[in-house]
């Protein structure tokens, strides 16, 4: 049977829509990735999933959107199990790649950065195959190329502005970026595409749902997903500052009832640690692992994190637990070598390498094996630049401030 080539347009409104989709998502994805380095525990494990789910929502929307803006005179229906599996791959790939980036490795970000480019490239030709039972499509491996290119790059872009650029631009022009480059993929992707049908399949036959209202559904859907991820799990300002209020009462004293629960949870050795006055050092905190009572010696905490009724130190590798509140381990530790760079948390000055803005706050970023960042309230910045100023110019042989 003799195939012919089917020409197709595109229609100008959907096309919009497809990069508005992409745009919106990539806001939101970027919003929660950049609190990935600073969180622990279950807060880092949603902010990671709540960051690949919405990034590969928009990414596959965006696609499907992009399909469906398509004008061409034969019936384009799309097989289920394509179509899911195209989604399943983008979901994969994302998730794998903000965990990756989130470790803060450079060699890691351009492997995440790969991984993601190589795997939205997948997703879009496996949800072509979606139509072959209408059309046979072939492809012009020079667009392929550019295709996979401009993926990777996108990808790279969008895991540098969340996890390692120094002075960030506004979200807002991020998004755009983003949304921009990956509706940019798929375009030159399907410049490269041509569809081959029969000549007795080259008719118009109208759907019972037709694109448009399609599309707006699938956005509709997509941007309602990021916007919940959004409302959660990104925290608000007034927080923050409700917090900023308690410091410096909380750094002084310990409650009462804190140290009556400390005694309750008493570990062995722990005596010394219930012992010490208030606003005494110690070498020691008591950490519970796999249901076992260990202590930690003061040195090698790089962090301590609260995490609502749950507190949490960071020896550089692990985050382990803490039987004491956080306000009770500020009143245990050097205040010379620690300093608390937000209601939630507590950072070792000797692990602090280098102090950046991002957006109204900043963050610490720790030389650990594991990369990780810890944030710092506007409130707190200037007080941390001084405090670890003067302690790098006592301790020359720590890691020094970039």
């Amino acid at each position: 049977m003799n195939e012919t080539a089917a020409s197709f347009s595109y229609n100008p409104i959907l096309v919009a829509l497809s990069v508005l989709v992409a745009i919106q998502v990539g806001y939101v994805g970027i919003s929660l990735a950049i609190f990935i380095p600073g969180a622990f525990a279950n807060r880092r494990r949603l902010l990671i999933a709540g960051s690949a789910t919405t990034l590969a929502v928009g990414i596959w929307s965006m696609h499907f959107i992009g399909m469906l803006a398509i004008t061409t005179a034969i019936t384009i229906d799309y097989a289920v199990l394509p179509t899911l599996l195209s989604f399943f791959v983008c979901g994969l790939v994302t998730g794998i790649a903000i965990y990756l980036a989130s470790l803060r490795s450079q060699r890691l970000l351009v492997l995440a950065a790969i991984a993601m480019g190589l795997g939205i490239t997948t997703m879009h030709y496996v949800g072509m195959m979606a139509i072959h039972s209408v059309a046979h499509l072939s492809h012009d491996p020079a667009y392929m190329l550019a295709s996979v290119s401009i993926a990777i790059a996108a990808s790279g872009l969008a895991l540098w502005l969340a996890f390692s650029a120094d002075r960030r631009p506004p979200l807002f022009l991020c998004a755009v970026v983003l949304g921009c480059a990956v509706s940019g993929m798929h375009y030159v992707a399907m410049a490269g595409t041509t569809m081959h049908v029969a000549g007795s399949d080259a008719t118009t036959v109208k759907s019972v749902i037709s694109s448009d209202m399609l599309a707006i559904i699938v956005s509709v859907i997509a941007c309602s997903i990021s916007a919940v991820f959004m409302l959660a799990l990104i925290p608000t300002d007034a927080n923050d500052l409700k917090g900023d209020a308690g410091w410096t009462s909380a750094i002084s004293v310990a409650t009462p009832q804190e140290a009556a629960v400390t005694r309750g949870e008493r570990a062995p050795g722990e005596g010394q640690v219930l012992a010490a006055a208030a606003g005494s050092a110690i070498d020691f905190l008591p950490i519970e692992k796999n249901g076992n009572r260990f202590q930690i010696a003061a040195d090698e905490i790089a962090s301590v994190h609260s995490n609502a009724h749950y507190t949490y130190i960071f020896n550089g590798r692990d985050d382990l637990f803490c039987p004491l509140s956080i306000t009770d381990i500020a009143n245990r530790l050097q205040k010379t070598t620690f300093f608390r760079t937000h209601r939630s948390y507590i950072v070792n000055l000797d692990f602090v390498t280098r102090i950046k803005k991002t957006g109204d706050a900043g963050v610490a970023e720790l030389d650990t094996p594991v990369r990780r960042t810890v944030p710092v309230s506007r409130a707190r910045m200037v007080a941390l630049r001084q405090e670890l100023a003067a302690f790098k110019a006592a301790n020359p042989t720590g890691p020094s401030e970039t």
